[in-house]
């Protein structure tokens, strides 16, 4: 298994703002895992820059789906608009630099010099440079503590530090109306949006509230965390190529700067990517196998026929038209790089949520990213919003999620979340830190019966596809 750094939306016609042009990455390999990042990647996924992309019609209005942010659930407060525990890396930080204004908004915000911001960019560089191919498991804490102490080395203080992140953070919170999310735990949209829940490895269609189509999907690596917020899709690329960059972990497998074409089985895009705001994408190239664990370096990943039928699901979502014929007619030509723009951008809801109510039952998921939800306050904050009190559960049942939590709040080599402060620093682990984590060792998920919560919570999965 490989992954492909690529260069993601460059000249390829996108109509995203400026800073998006700049972006570019996207995850993974069909094969791979490796290490690129969208300058994220160059660890992830990108549009290639030298790729020939012409724009294809924009697909006609659909009557049938309501207007994509319509009919938002007014009732449920607004959780904020970034996450203060956001994982921050060394890979992420380089990704925010493929955008040329955020050194700027680093000089202009954070105080910071020519010389800070040339050695921060340097620094977050060299980090993915340094990362190649293993099944080794790192850690997002570990390689979170590793980006923290990088910075402060460069900008001297706690307080610039924190400025430093805090910016990449809300670059990274999302690109979508942040006011659409809700502080309830496990809200249903009452809307038209996508919802990905990392933890579950899950990516949901809502219409207006009801909940159409499931897939299962493939999610970045620890050292390249999927972010969670507020996203837009608002284009659907065809035939995205791919460029293969001078890392280390390409050396012998590809040319470096020669295009991998479209239909290579060697492409980590697949036929299809769509582009939900820096430096993320959902795109196709996925192998089966990579569906419900770490695929991508930040990116939200599908098979190849997965892909398909989701363009079409969005495409219809944002008021156009796509077909299955008109996917492969676009597929005719795999040299010509083509997009759709969506009458109506779609609402994208990318989540972290560890602890799902589902009909009776409660799902707890594995703390994969190590951000601490798997903890009896946030259980009990899961059970309050569907007035259920722990303390009234029967003791058996009690004893079963409690159980279940600390065996989920680990990371994915198994390591307790809260002992990776106790036990191993950043710099501890300093000889893992070139090391990308491509699997999970033990349980992904834990579901335990709850009669209290019959007939609440999020919906299980329907059409479920993987």
């Amino acid at each position: 298994m490989l992954l492909c750094r690529v260069h993601m939306c460059s000249k390829t016609g996108l109509s995203e703002s400026k800073s998006w042009e700049f972006i570019k990455y996207c995850f993974f390999g069909l094969f791979f895992v490796s290490a690129m990042a969208l300058s994220l990647v160059t660890a992830g996924c990108a549009p290639n820059s030298q790729v020939n992309t012409t724009t294809a019609n924009t697909g006609t209005a659909n009557t049938q789906p309501a207007p994509a942010n319509a009919n938002v659930a007014q009732s449920q407060p607004a959780a904020p608009a970034a996450n203060d525990n956001t994982p921050i890396t060394l890979p992420v930080l380089d990704a925010m630099f493929a955008d040329e204004s955020f050194a700027g908004d680093l000089k202009s915000k954070a105080g910071l010099t020519d010389e800070q911001v040339s050695k921060l960019q340097q620094t977050a560089r060299d980090a993915v440079l340094q990362l190649d191919e293993s099944d080794e498991n790192a850690s997002t804490k570990i390689s979170t503590e590793k980006a923290n102490e990088e910075i402060k080395k460069i900008v001297g203080d706690e307080a610039k530090t924190k400025q430093v992140i805090d910016l990449a953070r809300q670059r990274w919170a999302g690109t979508g109306d942040e006011s659409m999310l809700s502080g309830r735990p496990n809200a249903v949209p009452t809307d038209t949006r996508i919802v990905v829940n990392a933890p579950a490895y899950r990516m949901d269609i809502f219409r207006d509230g009801k909940l159409e189509k499931s897939y299962k999907v493939g999610i970045g690596y620890p050292e390249f965390p999927l972010p969670r917020g507020m996203r837009q899709a608002k284009t659907i690329i065809f035939n995205p190529a791919w460029t293969p960059p001078d890392e280390p972990w390409v050396k012998g497998k590809f040319a470096p700067g020669k295009k991998v074409e479209a239909g290579s089985k060697d492409n980590p895009l697949g036929p299809i990517k769509i582009p939900i705001g820096l430096p993320s994408l959902i795109h196709g190239g996925k192998n089966p196998a990579k569906l419900g664990t770490f695929a991508s370096h930040g990116c939200v990943g599908l098979t190849n026929q997965g892909v398909e039928d989701f363009a079409q699901q969005i495409a219809q979502l944002g008021g156009s038209s796509l077909t299955l014929d008109d996917i492969k007619n676009y597929q005719k030509d795999k040299s010509k790089t083509q997009e759709m723009k969506l009458n109506d951008p779609v609402p994208v809801e990318l989540r972290y949520e560890t602890i799902v109510v589902d009909d009776g039952k409660i799902h707890v998921y594995r703390d994969v990213y190590e951000l601490g939800t798997n903890t009896e306050e946030n259980l009990q904050k899961v059970l309050s919003a569907y007035d259920v009190n722990l303390d009234q559960l029967d003791p058996n049942v009690k004893q079963q999620l409690m159980d279940a939590l600390q065996t989920m709040a680990v990371d994915a080599k198994g390591n307790p979340v809260d002992e990776n402060d106790k036990k191993d620093s950043a710099s501890d682990k300093k000889s893992k830190s070139g090391k990308i984590t491509t699997t999970i060792k033990g349980k992904r998920e834990i579901v335990i019966d709850v009669p209290q919560l019959a007939g609440k919570g999020y919906p299980a999965p329907v059409n479920l596809m993987g």
